[in-house]
C-alpha cells in the first residue's frame, strides 16, 4: 500500500502518473492530426450527440487569428535609460527573469482576456551586490489576479492575487499594498476551479500586522489593453465576437448543405406507415422504415409508392457570405486584410505597408500603454533591489510593429547615415536590441581605429627613419 502523504514520493508517484496518463491521451490526438490521420468523417446518426459533434466542427476561430496577429507585433527589446544608452544592470533583471520570452505571455493574456499581469518579487537564490535580494519579476493570469484602483487618482491601490495549492488542497491569497502585504488562507480544503469567498472562507496566515515592504509602490502591475475611460479593458476581438457567431453559424448551414448535397434528402410518397402507442405516455409516433444510409436499399409493398431525391444546393452563396463576414471581421478588429489572402496575390511592399495603416496605429497605442506599464516593473524591480535611479524615466525599447524588408531597412538606414545620424541611432532604427546596439557600437570603434593605425603617415610628417639626428624634442 502506498502512502498518500502529499509531497511524499508515493503521493507524487500517483500524483505525476495520473497527470501523465491524462496527457497522454490529448497528445495522442494532437499527434493523429499531426500524421494526417484525424477521426474518419461521420455518416448521419440519429443521435444528439452525432449533431453535436457536427456542430463543433462549424467553429472557426478567427479570435485568436485576430488577437495573435497583435501578440506578434508587440516583442520589447530592452531597456535603455533616459540619455538612451543601455542599461546593463535592468538587462541583467530583465535577463534573469526570462522576459525576452515570457512577456508574450502577458500581451497574449491581455489580447485574449483583456488584461494581464506582472509581478515584482524577492528572486529566492539570487542577491544583489548590496545583499538584497535581486528582484523577480513574473507572468500572472487574470484568473488568480485583479487590481483596484484609486477613484480620485486612477493610480493602482490594492491588488489581489489568489490561488489553489494543487499540493496540499487549500487556497491561499495575498492582498497587496503600497508599503505591505496580508497573507491568507482558506479554512478548509476546496476545489481548484472555485475559490470560496464567504466572510468565514478565510484565515490570517502570518502576522496580522502584514508584511511590510519598502519598495514604494503595490508590486502588481496590471496591463490593460487598451480601456476606455472608466470602462474596463477587453480582448482584441470585443468588437467582432457578434461577426465571429455569425461566422460559425454560416459554416454550420454550408456544412448541413454540402453533407446533404453530397448524401442527397430523399423522399418517399404513397406509402403506408405503421403507428405505433407509446404505452406509457399514450402518444402515437409513426415508424420510420427507411434509414439513410450507403448500403440501404428501400422497398416499399405499396402499389403507389414512389421515391426520389431533392436536388443539391448550390454553395457559392454561402462561401460569398463566410468570405464577406470574414473580411468585416479583420476591417473592424485592424487587423491586416492579408491575413485572409482571398483574391490577394503578387502584392508588393507598398501594397503591405497601406493594408497594415490600421494594425500598426493599433500597436503603437499598444506599445505606449503596455510601455508604460513595463517601467512601473522595473521601478519596482530597481526597489526590490536597493537602487536608487528612479527607473520610471527609463525607456523601453520596442521592435518596430511594421512590416519592412530588409532591404528597405537597409536603404533607409544608409540615407540616415548620409545626413549625419550617429550609429547607434541607425543601429535602434534598424530594430537591434539595446545590447546589440552597444556591440555594434563598438565593433565599429575599434574597425575605425585599426583602420586608421594601418593608414601610411602623411609626407613630411616625422618617422624613426627620417628624423635627424639634431632635431629637438616634438613640441608638446
Amino acid at each position: 500500500m502506498l502512502d498518500d502523504t502529499p509531497d511524499s514520493p508515493d503521493w507524487w508517484l500517483l500524483r505525476l502518473g495520473r497527470k501523465l496518463r491524462a496527457r497522454q491521451r490529448t497528445h495522442e490526438e494532437w499527434w493523429r492530426y499531426y500524421r494526417g490521420r484525424p477521426p474518419l468523417p461521420e455518416l448521419p446518426k440519429n443521435a444528439q450527440q452525432a449533431f453535436i459533434d457536427f456542430q463543433r466542427k462549424s467553429r472557426t476561430n478567427f479570435c485568436q487569428l485576430i488577437a495573435n496577429a497583435s501578440v506578434h507585433r508587440l516583442f520589447a527589446l530592452g531597456v535603455t535609460g533616459p540619455d538612451g544608452e543601455p542599461d546593463d544592470r535592468a538587462m541583467s533583471w530583465w535577463q534573469r527573469s526570462r522576459l525576452d520570452s515570457r512577456q508574450k505571455l502577458t500581451w497574449r493574456l491581455a489580447m485574449a482576456r483583456g488584461v494581464g499581469y506582472m509581478l515584482v518579487g524577492p528572486h529566492p537564490k539570487r542577491t544583489e551586490d548590496n545583499g538584497r535580494p535581486s528582484p523577480l519579476i513574473t507572468q500572472e493570469h487574470p484568473r488568480e489576479c485583479i487590481v483596484e484602483s484609486d477613484p480620485e487618482t486612477g493610480e493602482p491601490y490594492v491588488g489581489l492575487k489568489a490561488w489553489h495549492d494543487d499540493i496540499d488542497g487549500y487556497g491561499y491569497a495575498r492582498v497587496m499594498f503600497d508599503d505591505v502585504d496580508f497573507s491568507y488562507r482558506t479554512r478548509e480544503r476546496c476545489s481548484g476551479r472555485r475559490l470560496p469567498w464567504g466572510p468565514d472562507s478565510w484565515v490570517w496566515e502570518g502576522d496580522e500586522d502584514g508584511e511590510p515592504h519598502d519598495l514604494g509602490m503595490m508590486r502588481l502591475v496590471e496591463f490593460g489593453r487598451m480601456p476606455d475611460l472608466g470602462e474596463d479593458p477587453e480582448p482584441e476581438f470585443a468588437g467582432v465576437m457578434d461577426i465571429q457567431d455569425r461566422v460559425n453559424m454560416g459554416v454550420l448551414n454550408r456544412m448541413t448543405a454540402s453533407r446533404y448535397s453530397a448524401f442527397r434528402q430523399k423522399y418517399v410518397t404513397g406509402h403506408k406507415f405503421a403507428k405505433k402507442t407509446d404505452p406509457a405516455t399514450g402518444l402515437v409516433t409513426v415508424e420510420q422504415p427507411f434509414v439513410p444510409s450507403p448500403s440501404a436499399i428501400w422497398a416499399s409493398e405499396a402499389k403507389e409508392a414512389s421515391f426520389g431525391q431533392l436536388d443539391a444546393t448550390d454553395l457559392s452563396g454561402f462561401l460569398k457570405e463566410h468570405q464577406s463576414d470574414v473580411r468585416d471581421m479583420l476591417i473592424l478588429s485592424q487587423t491586416p486584410a492579408y491575413y485572409y489572402a482571398g483574391d490577394i496575390i503578387n502584392i508588393g511592399a507598398d501594397t503591405v505597408s497601406a493594408l497594415d495603416i490600421l494594425h500598426v496605429a493599433k500597436m503603437r497605442e499598444h506599445i505606449a500603454a503596455f510601455g508604460e506599464g513595463l517601467e512601473t516593473v522595473l521601478a519596482l524591480a530597481a526597489a526590490q533591489a536597493g537602487v536608487p535611479e528612479d527607473y520610471t524615466e527609463a525607456e523601453v525599447r520596442w521592435a518596430n510593429p511594421a512590416h519592412i524588408s530588409l532591404a528597405v531597412k537597409a536603404d533607409a538606414a544608409t540615407k540616415l547615415k548620409s545626413i549625419g545620424y550617429p550609429l547607434d541611432v541607425v543601429a535602434e532604427e534598424m530594430g537591434e536590441t539595446p545590447a546589440r546596439v552597444k556591440r555594434i557600437t563598438a565593433g565599429a570603434a575599434a574597425q575605425a581605429l585599426l583602420s586608421a593605425s594601418l593608414l601610411p603617415a602623411p609626407a613630411g610628417a616625422p618617422t624613426a627613419g627620417n628624423v635627424p639626428d639634431d632635431a629637438g624634442p616634438l613640441d608638446g
